[in-house]
């Protein structure tokens, strides 16, 4: 079966970005034909109308519309179940992460190193982010590294590739943010090697419309433990 990369972009109340972010999947240069899948869940600010207006590309690029606003983990799940390529990738759609960056990250997987690649935001030292976020995310990649015996440095990157079969083998059920550490749980778990590329981070902060906050660093605390220990 040729290669085909499936990326999935779950967009929640992203209208000031999402265009610009499907033009950057649909124009950036990409060692393997792509299909976009653009997951809206539920939005409420004009994200909807956004991407109705979109040019019409049924051969490369998909919306689906949920009806009401799942969370995060629903909308990658809903991605994940309708993709067709041999490797899923996830896209977030605030651009904080340059969609470009893909090519990169396909290329360990497409070469045979490995089936899973995360792109880490503190391999190549530590980015501009709040003193906040940095502690918590080397916080939760701790835990995960002493739970699973791994020895990743972003736990919480939203740039996971990898092949499908394996993707879909997770058998996911988060609905929100805890999709992050259950995604990585259950690839340690199941005793894939997560091979880690450094990608560029441009954060944003909560007025600017960053949504995740410290009870879902509580819940990735219980997911990464309950998944360790089922």
């Amino acid at each position: 079966m040729p290669a085909l990369l499936s990326i999935v972009v779950p967009v929640y109340n992203e209208a000031r970005t999402v265009a610009a972010v499907v033009d950057r999947l649909l124009t950036i240069d990409l060692p393997l034909p792509r299909e976009i899948i653009i997951v809206n869940d539920g939005s409420t600010d004009g994200t909807r109308e956004v991407l109705d207006a979109l040019p019409s590309r049924p051969d490369v690029l998909r919306v689906i519309h949920a009806a009401r606003n799942g969370g995060k983990g629903s909308a990658i799940r809903t991605g994940f179940a309708t993709a067709t390529g041999t490797i899923l990738a996830i896209q977030d759609a605030d651009l904080e992460l340059d969609p470009a960056q893909l090519a990169v990250l396909v290329v360990p997987i497409l070469g045979g190193q490995t089936r899973v690649v995360f792109g880490s935001r503190f391999l190549a030292g530590t980015p501009d982010a709040p003193m906040h976020t940095i502690v918590a995310n080397r916080f939760l990649t701790g835990l995960t590294n002493v739970l699973y015996g791994a020895r990743i440095t972003d736990m919480e990157t939203c740039y996971k590739v990898m092949e499908t079969p394996i993707a879909l083998a997770l058998r996911l059920q988060a609905n929100r943010f805890d999709i992050e550490p259950e995604i990585t749980a259950k690839l340690l778990r199941a005793g894939h090697h997560i091979h880690e590329v450094p990608v560029r981070f441009e954060p944003r902060s909560r007025a600017q419309g960053k949504k995740i906050g410290w009870r879902d660093g509580v819940k990735a605390i219980d997911v990464l433990i309950r998944h360790r220990f089922l």
